[in-house]
């Protein structure tokens, strides 16, 4: 559709009917094209292109009915017919949709500890909807959700795919998997009150039969718990959980299936024994050491670490208000300053990065944040950025779909005020979202 004749642009021909014409010119187009096509164009100002790290002047994003891109052109020479939907997003810098690749949207930041008890089983499936909401307000165009109960993040997900609820692409995990009395475990009441928890096994065949299960069940990624954790009771970060053979079980049964996994792990051995074992993103990371740092940058099958740097100062000044035990603001005190400086250390030694906020331990629409920090513990505003896009997009393996403004993938786009890789606090209050090709109101 964009061949060229003796150097000069070649007319874009009509599809007959109600074909889609599409277009598919380089961004330095140096002559207008007249387009009669049934579609949509999305302008701005300028466009990140994440792939490159370059900034484009005046792009025409041009998307088909299924919401994909079929071609990015100069929108000062470019024409398009009336019948072309356009949304001109004005003098905003275009990024394509952002990730987040570890969300709890069944979590409400502000209830805590036992305050839970004071709701019915049905009452945190219903939150997820705002909180799906609020991140996708916030720019978040696709969420990884590790581990719920319920199974919320795969009704939500079918609820948004189906049109009964507005929020971004969800890639759910079910139940998170792990052992007992650990992390993924239910860990807050006494015998008496417990039932069997889903998710919990202690053997090799128990944990291969729980990924079957998620997976049968809608899960797209599995998460184990392979350490203690922060927000739990009777755990401490620390503590390995699962050992190394157990990981591998998890991690083996899972890619067979055609899923990843996503391991919840603080302490430096478990942290190790996750890597060895082919999990592919490492969540919080937090008491990674020297060895781990190593094996994560040399490991041949990609791994990923994903550090949620940015939560403490809101777990902090408001988590006894909202009902989290001391014991467990203890836990997040003593983590915090040590995971930052973990987050720098493996950024110099080239560990792949991943955003991910832990979205539910703070409000779901104030995670944005999050950049700002990044950059302060020593990335820069484009790596940042890229965290959120490309990066997401290959530890989901999603990289057709998601990740960029560009030629075959979906157009999931947002816009903001002046240039975030001047100031990247602009991605705190995005003005704009488009999600599939369609401006979200």
């Amino acid at each position: 559709m964009n061949g060229r004749s003796n150097g000069k642009p070649s007319f874009l021909a009509k599809y007959l009917g109600a074909s889609l014409l599409t277009l598919a010119l380089p961004i330095a187009a140096a002559q207008a094209q007249d387009t009669a096509a049934q579609g949509t164009v999305i302008t701005g100002a300028r466009m990140l292109d994440v792939l490159t790290g370059k900034m484009i002047d005046n792009p025409a994003i041009f998307v088909d009915a299924d919401g994909r891109i079929t071609g990015i052109a100069d929108a000062r020479t470019v024409k398009w017919g009336g019948n072309v939907t356009h949304i001109d997003l004005g003098d905003k810098t275009l990024l394509p949709g952002l990730i987040d690749m570890h969300v709890h949207l069944d979590s409400p930041a502000d209830i805590g500890g036992y305050r839970g008890l004071e709701f019915t089983d049905s009452f945190w499936g219903m939150t997820a909807v705002g909180n799906a909401r609020a991140m996708l307000d916030a720019g978040f165009t696709t969420v990884r959700n590790v581990g719920s109960d319920n199974r919320n993040d795969i009704g939500l997900k079918q609820a948004i795919d189906s049109g009964y609820a507005v929020g971004p692409r969800i890639v759910p995990a079910g139940y998170a998997i792990g052992a007992t009395g650990g992390h993924c475990d239910s860990t807050f009441l006494p015998p008496s009150l417990e039932k069997p928890q889903e998710g919990i096994a202690d053997s090799n065949d128990g944990l291969r039969y729980e990924v079957r299960r998620q997976r049968k069940y809608g899960a797209e990624v599995i998460k184990v718990c392979a350490t203690g954790g922060v927000f739990s009771r009777n755990t401490e970060p620390g503590q390995q959980q699962l050992s190394e053979g157990e990981l591998r079980v998890i991690a083996e049964e899972a890619h067979q299936w055609g899923l990843r996994v996503a391991a919840h792990a603080h302490g430096a051995e478990g942290i190790k024994a996750a890597i060895k074992a082919g999990v592919d993103t490492i969540e919080h990371v937090s008491l990674v050491d020297d060895e781990g740092i190593k094996l994560a940058a040399a490991r041949v099958r990609p791994v990923w670490f994903s550090m949620d740097i940015f939560n403490t100062e809101y777990t902090q000044a408001e988590g006894a208000k909202n009902g989290v035990l001391e014991d467990n603001l203890r836990k997040d005190r003593e983590v915090a300053q040590i995971q930052r400086d973990n987050f720098r250390k493996a950024h110099k030694a080239g560990v792949k990065m991943v955003f991910g906020s832990d979205a539910g331990v703070m409000p779901h629409g104030q995670i944005g944040g999050q950049f700002k920090t990044m950059i302060d513990y020593g990335m820069t505003p484009l790596e940042a950025i890229q965290a959120a896009t490309r990066n997401g997009a290959q530890a989901l393996g999603r990289e057709k779909d998601v990740g960029a403004i560009a030629v075959g993938r979906l157009a999931d786009i947002i816009a903001v005020d002046g240039d975030p890789l001047a100031n990247v606090r602009e991605l705190e209050t995005v003005d704009a979202v488009v999600k599939g090709g369609k401006r979200v109101r």
